[in-house]
């Protein structure tokens, strides 16, 4: 994939513990997603950063580079949003699997075309369908299930093209979803904004549920995750290892002033 040449006023871009991160909030970002389709000349891919993110790109050179051209990268976790704030730059949290529902919000009212390509053919179907429901008026012009194989590829490019969407959203999961962007995005004719989702459909089927509001709220989504699948609590230690290694850096800065 090419450099992504989009003209237009890009968001303040700063480094946690050498990880690149967007300082930007909702608004910012929905900003950014409208410019894009006005303005992009290639697809502006949008990518979550959160800790468990930071050691899975310090450990893959192609993550590295390809966070590196990213069109925008969103404080996913709260631990970045803590630590950009540490660094004294004003940011929220942009969780992508909240952006994306509120893109589709800003398709419907605008008329922005949507193609959805990812996850089991069962939870892509109802995305769609509780998508069309939710946002009358929005166009999703295409689907495709993520089990495609790579013979496949060229027929699934073909029909995003002739879709003529605008929006693409790519829920594979990381790395995969990288890898398919780096793959293929120069081959569509139309897409300007694509936004890898991981696992988001599967929060809007209900499969997956997210925390409620009011631990959302006070930044423990992660804590309701382990209650669901206390599986993930060896995935957890990520997020120790990233408070101690973001404490560490401060107190070098803050003695180097």
């Amino acid at each position: 994939m090419a450099v992504e040449s989009v003209m237009m006023q890009r968001p303040i871009r700063v480094s946690v513990l050498n990880t690149p991160v967007d300082c930007v909030d909702m608004a910012a970002a929905l900003r950014y997603v409208d410019d894009a389709i006005q303005n992009a000349k290639q697809p502006a891919t949008i990518l979550a950063v959160n800790p468990e993110k930071v050691y899975a790109i310090r450990d893959n050179a192609f993550l590295q580079d390809f966070f590196q051209r990213a069109g925008l990268l969103l404080p996913d976790g709260i631990g970045i949003v803590y630590a950009l704030r540490l660094q004294g730059q004003r940011v929220a949290r942009v969780a992508g699997a909240d952006l994306m529902p509120m893109i589709c919000a800003l398709a419907a009212e605008k008329g922005y075309k949507i193609f959805i390509y990812g996850s089991s053919e069962a939870v892509n179907r109802e995305a769609v369908e509780r998508l069309n429901t939710r946002y009358p008026g929005i166009r999703i012009v295409g689907r495709s299930n993520g089990y495609r194989q790579s013979t496949e590829m060229d027929d699934l490019v073909a029909h995003i093209n002739r879709s003529e969407a605008e929006i693409l959203f790519v829920a594979l999961g990381s790395p995969r979803q990288e890898q398919w962007m780096f793959e293929h995005l120069d081959r569509l004719s139309t897409v300007k904004v694509c936004q890898g989702i991981g696992g988001t459909l599967d929060t809007i089927v209900g499969t997956v549920k997210r925390a409620p509001l009011f631990m959302q709220r006070l930044h423990l989504e992660w804590l309701f995750r382990l209650f669901q699948q206390p599986s993930r609590a060896g995935r957890q230690l990520w997020l120790v290892r990233f408070i101690w290694e973001v404490a560490r850096d401060r107190m070098r800065t803050v003695g180097r002033d």
